[in-house]
């Protein structure tokens, strides 16, 4: 069977395959949809919560607050400093000139603190603020948006890096064996028995806390998940008689250990693909809620789950980001199941 084109790029029958059998799991395929188009929209949330205006019109001119800081001079006010368009005394000096401003559907962003509330902070569910606020009177939806943003991110980045490290350090060891195998092996086991958890609160304690820096002390420990099935699945297709004919032709061994023998460990490895994405959002989650994650006013789950023990008289915010973070991992463990139907050779489309 001939390979197709599809919007540009060429489908092959295999994958046409692994496509069709991706969609007859439909909780995985559904979940998918969702699980990105979430994500997709939290890219975008700039323009969805946020405490600057979209647009401004004013005296013929044309104002983009969310890409443009402006000072508050340029609109009539005394200041040099950015404007405050929360400001009742900037919006009244736009209404005099005739000028119009086109807001977010939420005019909060993640930081923004509601000083106009009826009652002390946590403030309950309003008109205002559709999930209440935090207490310190943050739009919770605002934080939410935000920080399903990051946790998304934060997993999908680590599960990507700790895949790449871990299945080439598991080719190598599998495909050339021996001495190699045997001391990298012994390596990793030292390494996984280390406490990775108290050892991640010590760095957090010691060094300042960051994106990038948290991705990269979990890295350290997460890599290993996937090293021992690469590695099994290398040992045992290494001297198929296929392999022993492309050295026999002279086909280099890194050509052979990833055109030839990775596809087959493809299925053993999308399939723990699911526990380095949840695991990555939840360690970030628990890093948070005990304080040593993300510098504070951070956008977080885990500080919003902190807040909600601190404040049980406010129970919007425990169940609010109870039923986030358990939707959220439930979608990314359903889509991956997903994702290893459609790599595993046994299943074919009805």
């Amino acid at each position: 069977m001939s390979s197709r084109k599809v919007l540009g790029f060429r489908i092959t029958p295999l994958n046409e395959r692994r496509w069709q059998n991706f969609k007859r799991n439909r909780r995985g395929y559904i979940s998918a949809w969702i699980f990105f188009g979430l994500f997709i929209i939290s890219l975008l949330v700039e323009f969805i919560a946020n405490d600057k205006p979209l647009l401004i019109h004013l005296e013929s001119n044309w104002y983009f607050p969310v890409f443009v800081a402006y000072p508050e001079t340029a609109f009539g006010g005394d200041f040099e400093t950015e404007a405050d368009y929360r400001d009742p005394f900037l919006s009244e000096l736009i209404e005099e000139k005739q000028g119009w401003m086109l807001w977010p559907p939420i005019r909060y962003s993640y930081a923004t603190i509601n000083y106009d509330l009826p009652v002390p902070a946590p403030a309950p569910p309003s008109v205002e603020n559709w999930l209440g606020t935090d207490d310190q009177g943050r739009d919770v939806v605002a934080r939410l948006i935000y920080g399903y943003r990051l946790s998304v991110a934060f997993g999908l980045i680590l599960a990507v890096i700790s895949s790449i490290v871990g299945v080439i350090a598991g080719a190598i060891q599998g495909y050339h064996g021996g001495w190699l195998d045997l001391i990298m092996q012994r390596v990793i086991e030292i390494w996984e028995g280390l406490p990775s958890f108290f050892i991640l609160i010590i760095f957090s304690a010691v060094i300042v806390p960051g994106f990038w820096t948290l991705l990269t002390i979990l890295l350290l420990f997460s890599w290993t998940a996937l090293v021992g099935v690469v590695r099994a699945e290398f040992l045992r297709a290494r001297n198929f008689d296929y392999v022993r004919a492309a050295r026999a032709l002279g086909v280099g061994n890194t050509k052979i250990m990833f055109k030839h023998l990775l596809p087959n460990a493809m299925v053993a490895t999308l399939t723990f693909l699911p526990y380095i994405l949840t695991g990555a959002i939840t360690s970030l989650t628990a890093l948070d809620f005990l304080g040593f994650g993300l510098p504070p006013g951070s956008p977080s789950l885990g500080e919003l789950l902190n807040q909600s023990k601190s404040n049980l008289q406010a129970p919007w915010l425990g169940i609010t980001a109870f039923l986030t973070i358990s939707i959220m991992l439930t979608l990314a463990v359903f889509m991956q199941e997903a994702v290893r139907d459609a790599f595993d050779p046994r299943k074919m489309p009805q």
